[in-house]
């Protein structure tokens, strides 16, 4: 069971930073695993000062033996209390052996080591970030101690056939008893978190590869016997990310062996200790029946973000966890990039910059706010955020936007080469980056260092008789707790400018041609810059794929977005015009105008009418922001009203292009046969679920009649679940047995029986609440898998506004319960499913004051974990 600690300790602040008393030089471990009780013996080899004490973590450890230097530790030599062992004695070189004991299946907080599945067909695995190894040994739990491994395992043959640790193998062999033992050596010293175990009864399928620097390497991936077939497709994922990051980086593997595990129970979507990879089967088994076209691309990215990790995280690894981002924001941008080059690049920026939206920009609007680089922190493991990952990648993506292809590749080489083996910092990266290219990129360490999304403002002038076009380009950044004032940053904005026409200009500066596009950097509060021998006021085009994560103001005319979202030639641009656009018809609908919601309804009407457009991009086009996106434009948010004129907005577009159409291209894309993975039939598939949600709310007899028919023809998960989507959100009579019919088809598959309960929990509205109270009761649900109460309640809670934020508050305290409830077990998933309370705040004041009440009485409860009590406490923040 997960400890239940004092939440009321002092924070952990970046400037308090010191470099360990104490290393680790080696480390030799051995496991006797069982499944009730496992015992770890553990040599540490230490390097330290004999002046200072040596103190080690330890938490829920049973000590059944302790020696310094092979002489056994009478009691008055050590103290263990609070999470911590203090040993007298130790000097320079000393070697510490301890023995203990620790309870695997009954540790249900899924954090060091633990059982996955039932005591008779599950094993045993370990997941150690950010601080599970003091969970299994007594150690200098902290990422900037770096120790080689030797890892020994034995357990009974017959229950644990398959013993796998990180580094190489080095050896295995017979014991008595129906025993058996393996040893793994790892010749690279790594952080502690990057441990890695794995026990059990898995199946494996190999590949043989060999590393562009002539390295032969074993790729194995292990699952369960029942799903192992479903993980070639992660095998060729794989393999396209190590070669590409060969080419792309120059980076090789650097083992004799790469292992790869699913498992059904993981707090995290996927680990990347170093030669032993353990994923969240959600993101490496795939198969046509049971995964959507979007989740291929997930398992693809996610294979490919932990592979990266490899060098950006393991070899060159973060000093502390303030610097977290350093790791996950570099990975996620690497990660971006191979995913942009293996797909589109112009659909993968939309998918980003909307991800962003819907899940950085509320975070930094809300309660829980914090910098990229946090200043300090209660529980490390409420910092895994879309601001450390999603917007870390936008920073880095801002610096190599400053320094180009070559220039970011020049100093990422820097990088790799300076700081192989240690424990890096933001100001490593920056100055790597910066040295090799002979530039200063320390003024962007203050995008580190802010909370909050900065705004960017435009204002344009055109001057006919000196033919002339000025942009005069502002910044401002709201105040944040300990952060009354921000100096501005540097803010790189992409622009173009389009005639009446939409022929892009040529651009000139002080005499200086640059082209139809470029980028200007607004470093002050306000910038003003000219463009000469402009003949007719321009169309401008700013903040040109997402050249900064800022929030963008600028009174663009409906025209002139509508100009842009139906000629800019970069299918990104597009977009961003026709998101633009749409919040404006969105305003429209609230306030009873017409002028930016006919340009907005017209020009996709034109667009859907030219079959040559990528249909995978004309279904972004065709979806305007969310109703999340939405509300962050509102002082006041009413969900049920956002959703509402969000429907209307939609219904519109619908009936503009006309029934009639959107049947038509329907019929063009059911394209009979066998199922195709091809990118033209991810495109029309993409393209086919956007159409039939348009149709359903202009005709919505017709839509639901072809949503049936399409959920009985199709031939893989995509189609299936778009056509129960749109069943069960339009609430049609079929509905029931299309539900009834997919539960009972995908019973034993527990990923495609998470997409039945979170298809469900999208029930707009009232409605909403009741169904997940009745899904609560299926034989399926649980609160032990991290996956299926993401599934059920974090989908119900945070893709559903209008159906958790019901006036009443009843959706909120249905979660407070059960976050109550799911902390008892698994405090990490507690934590992060709370944050669904993020905006409160600035809800309309019945929605508002619920909300108050229901966290305030949350945040009194008796023996909440130290991580679900730190984000209610912020929750509370004023």
């Amino acid at each position: 069971m997960p400890d239940r600690q004092d939440h009321a300790t002092a924070p952990i602040r970046l400037r308090d930073y010191t470099p360990p008393a104490w290393r680790v030089e080696s480390i030799e471990l051995s496991f006797e695993l069982g499944i009730d009780t496992t015992e770890v013996a553990a040599r540490l080899h230490l390097r330290g000062d004999a002046s200072r004490p040596l103190r080690l973590d330890g938490e829920g450890l049973e000590l059944l033996a302790i020696a310094l230097d092979e002489q056994p530790l009478d009691a008055g030599a050590w103290r263990y209390a609070d999470g911590v062992l203090e040993v007298d004695g130790a000097r320079d070189g000393s070697v510490l052996s301890t023995r203990v004991r620790i309870h695997p299946a009954a540790n249900t907080a899924l954090e060091g080591l633990y059982l996955s599945g039932s005591r008779e067909a599950g094993f045993l695995l370990t997941q150690c970030e950010a601080e599970g190894f003091r969970h299994i040994t007594f150690f200098p739990d902290r990422p900037d101690v770096l120790t080689r491994y030797t890892v020994t395992l034995q357990a009974e043959r017959a229950r644990f056939p398959v013993l796998l640790a990180g580094g190489n193998p080095d050896g295995a062999g017979e014991l008595p008893d129906g025993r058996h033992w393996a040893r793994f050596v790892d010749p690279h010293p790594k952080p502690c978190y990057l441990f890695a175990l794995v026990a059990g009864r898995l199946e494996k399928i190999q590949r043989d590869y060999r590393t562009a620097d002539g390295r032969d390497v074993k790729l194995v991936i292990w699952a369960e016997a029942d799903v192992i077939d479903s993980c070639h497709y992660a095998m060729d994922a794989l393999e396209r990310a190590m070669r590409w990051d060969e080419q792309a980086y120059g980076r090789n593997y650097d083992l004799s062996v790469f292992h790869v595990v699913a498992t059904h129970d993981f707090n995290m979507g996927a680990m990347e200790n170093k030669g032993l990879n353990i994923f969240n089967a959600k993101y490496l088994l795939a198969d046509p029946d049971t995964t959507t076209d979007d989740e291929y691309k997930a398992v693809e990215a996610v294979v490919a973000h932990e592979y990266f990790h490899n060098w950006s995280g393991n070899r060159v690894t973060c000093r502390d966890w303030f610097q977290l981002s350093l790791k996950e924001g570099l990975t996620v941008f690497r990660e971006q990039q191979f995913s942009a080059d293996m797909n589109s690049a112009a659909l993968k920026r939309i998918e980003d910059v909307a991800l962003l939206r819907r899940a950085q920009f509320p975070e930094d609007a809300g309660p829980l706010a914090h910098p990229v680089r946090p200043a300090e922190y209660h529980e490390i493991n409420n910092f895994y955020t879309a601001t450390v990952y999603e917007k870390g990648s936008e920073l880095v993506r801002m610096l190599a936007g400053r320094l180009g292809q070559k220039g970011f590749r020049r100093g990422m080489d820097r990088y790799f080469e300076r700081n192989d083996g240690r424990a890096a910092t933001i100001e490593d990266f920056l100055a790597a980056l910066g040295d090799a290219n002979d530039l200063d990129l320390m003024p962007y360490l203050a995008w580190y260092g802010q909370a909050g999304t900065p705004r960017l403002r435009a204002r344009g002038h055109f001057d006919a008789g000196a033919r002339r076009y000025t942009l005069t380009l502002s910044q401002h950044a709201q105040a944040a707790a300990g952060q009354p004032e921000k100096p501005p940053l540097p803010i790189p904005v992409k622009l173009a400018l389009f005639d009446r026409d939409g022929r892009m200009l040529a651009l000139r500066i002080d005499d200086r041609t640059l082209g139809n596009e470029t980028v200007v950097v607004l470093d002050r509060a306000e910038q003003t810059f000219a463009f000469d021998e402009i003949e007719r006021s321009p169309v401008p085009s700013l903040l040109r794929g997402f050249s900064a994560p800022v929030i963008l103001e600028c009174d663009s005319a409906p025209a002139d977005l509508a100009l842009l979202l139906t000629h800019d030639p970069d299918g990104f641009n597009r977009w961003e015009a026709g998101q633009q656009l749409a919040a404006l018809a969105f305003d429209d609908c609230r306030h009873g105008g017409r002028t930016a919601l006919q340009a907005w309804c017209n020009a996709l009407a034109q667009l859907f009418a030219d079959c040559a457009l990528d249909p995978a991009l004309l279904a972004d086009l065709l979806t305007p922001p969310g109703e999340v996106e939405l509300a962050e434009r509102e002082q006041e948010v009413d969900p049920a009203q956002i959703h509402a004129l969000r429907q209307q907005l939609q219904k519109q577009l619908a009936e503009t292009i006309g029934v009639l159409a959107l049947a038509q291209r329907l019929a063009a894309l059911d394209v009979a046969g066998p199922l195709q993975l091809d990118a033209v039939a991810k495109a029309q598939r993409r393209l086919k679920r956007r159409v039939l949600e348009l149709l359903a709310l202009a005709d919505a007899p017709t839509a639901q009649a072809r949503a049936d028919a399409q959920y009985r023809r199709a031939q893989g998960m995509t189609d299936r679940l778009a056509a129960l989507s749109v069943l069960v959100r339009s609430e049609a009579a079929s509905a029931a047995d299309a539900l009834a019919d997919f539960r009972r088809r995908h019973a034993d598959n527990p990923l495609a029986l998470d997409k039945w309960f979170a298809v469900q929990a999208q029930l707009p509205g009232e409605r909403a609440l009741e169904r997940v109270r009745s899904l609560e009761s299926d034989p399926a649900f649980t609160l032990k898998n991290p996956n299926r109460a993401r599934a059920l309640l974090g989908t119900f809670a945070s893709s559903n506004p209008s159906g958790f934020h019901r006036a009443d508050g009843a959706g909120y305290r249905l979660l407070a319960e059960r976050l109550v409830a799911l902390d008892a077990l698994n405090p990490q998933i507690a934590a992060r499913l709370a944050t669904a309370f993020n905006g409160w705040q600035r809800l309309e004041p019945v929605r508002r004051d619920a909300a108050r009440h229901v966290l305030s009485a949350l945040a009194e409860t008796p023996g909440l974990s130290r991580n679900l009590a730190e984000i209610v406490a912020g929750m509370l923040k004023s």
